[in-house]
């Protein structure tokens, strides 16, 4: 059995191992960014980034069938006013 002290120690050199390759291959995104890994703070800018070329299409869309923003949660979509 391992120990509870052991198991955190391995969930905290991968977790460190995921940031050291996500900023190893940051260069290579093209300024995408992977939706479920955004922050509270990369803001609208960071939904923005991570819907790229489909961001204005989808805010048509919230906007026809969301005007009031109901759905909101996560990494939100706003409507246009």
């Amino acid at each position: 059995m391992i120990s509870r002290e052991k198991d955190c120690s391995v969930v905290r050199l991968s977790t460190i191992g995921w940031i050291a390759l996500s900023a190893a291959l940051k260069p290579f995104a093209g300024g995408a960014m992977y939706l479920n890994y955004l922050t509270e703070g990369a803001g609208g800018a960071g939904v923005r980034a991570a819907y790229g070329s489909n961001y204005e299409r989808l805010v048509a869309l919230k906007s026809e069938y969301d005007p009031t923003n109901f759905f909101n949660s996560n990494r939100n979509i706003e409507p246009q006013p």
